[in-house]
């Protein structure tokens, strides 16, 4: 059994507790929201900002941010319907294409960041741009509406009814959700990989020094942001039944906000997969609960961007205690 003094330090017990507690007020204000049918529409319609999260976690590990995974999941899943329209390929080819030009997208973010120097937060702002001012200027910003029915059928690996006649039904974007989660928890704890990708976050000197390949990690890192992005893009596709170019556009700030409430820190080297799942379980009950109580849209984006401001103040303030700490440390003795 885990300590509960130690359970009281880590981000993920508090962030539960404060779930239990709006799960208890929302299922009080309005009766539709404690059933198995709205958690299970719930997790459903937040299946493919986890899956993008999970890439983006791995990058915010290594203490890199991408803010242009959106964008990425975007430009691969309209491509693959191009081929899968327009040329009529089988899945066995369009799906591949689709998680390759994904992976490459995110290997031009790590070439930027490696090469370039400059923060990962301007570099991948500026691809994002790029990446979907150009999707738009070659598409006309039209949808793709034919998309062949391998891709576009709703695939249901489970359904029943509940007692009040509700029925549920277990989809494929909830397994992919399941599966990646999965996927990064492996990564992250049972790799090789995983560790090194931790120390590098926690302090990118100190891991050269003993040996680690930093920019390896970087291409992988990003490169799996952009593969989980691209990922994200196809599942998007399947769940509404076309390929929209600016469907994921915008919701950048609600993945970040769900990987900061989960722990993970903009510094790096710091979070784990079951809080990256808590938080975006989080927003949705916060995005679901206002949604039920009808309450203004608008107000879900001010709470997303004061998660992200909370947390941007929180890290610059851990940088000035450390700075602080270390010169105290380092001055000579008086």
């Amino acid at each position: 059994m885990p300590d509960l003094s130690s359970l009281r330090n880590r981000p993920e017990f508090w962030l539960a507790c404060v779930i239990a507690i709006f799960i208890v007020a929302l299922s009080l204000a309005t009766p539709n929201f404690l059933s198995i049918s709205n958690f299970v529409d719930l997790t459903e319609s937040y299946a493919v900002q986890a899956i993008m999260a999970t890439g983006l976690f791995v990058v915010l590990i290594a203490g890199g941010i991408d803010i242009s995974f959106a964008a990425t999941a975007s430009v691969a899943q309209y491509v693959a319907a191009l081929l899968a329209t327009r040329f009529g390929l089988s899945p066995v080819l369009v799906i591949p294409a689709g998680l390759i030009v994904g992976t490459l997208l995110g290997f031009i973010n790590a070439t930027l960041v490696h090469y370039a120097r400059v923060n990962s937060i301007i570099i991948t702002i500026a691809t994002m741009n790029v990446y979907f001012a150009l999707l738009m200027y070659a598409t006309g910003g039209h949808s793709i509406y034919n998309l062949p029915e391998w891709w576009s059928d709703r695939i249901t690996f489970l359904q029943f009814e509940t007692a009040g006649g509700d029925l549920v039904r277990i989809t494929l974007p909830i397994i992919v959700m399941i599966a990646s989660l999965g996927l990064c928890w492996v990564l992250l704890n049972r790799s090789k990989t995983g560790r090194q990708l931790y120390a590098m976050g926690g302090n990118a000197e100190a891991a050269r020094r003993i040996g680690l390949n930093i920019s390896r990690l970087q291409f992988f890192a990003y490169g799996f942001a952009g593969f989980m992005a691209a990922l994200a893009g196809l599942v998007q596709a399947n769940r509404v039944g076309e390929a929209v170019p600016n469907a994921l556009y915008g919701t950048e700030l609600s993945v970040l906000s769900a990987a900061v409430l989960g722990g993970a820190s903009l510094l790096g080297g710091v979070g784990t997969i079951g809080g990256i799942t808590l938080g975006i379980l989080m927003l949705a009950i916060i995005q679901n609960g206002l949604n039920l109580l009808d309450i203004s849209p608008y107000c879900f984006e001010i709470i997303t961007g004061a998660i992200i401001l909370a947390s941007t103040s929180l890290t610059a303030l851990s940088v000035r205690s450390r700075t602080r700490s270390r010169l105290v440390e380092e001055a000579p003795n008086v």
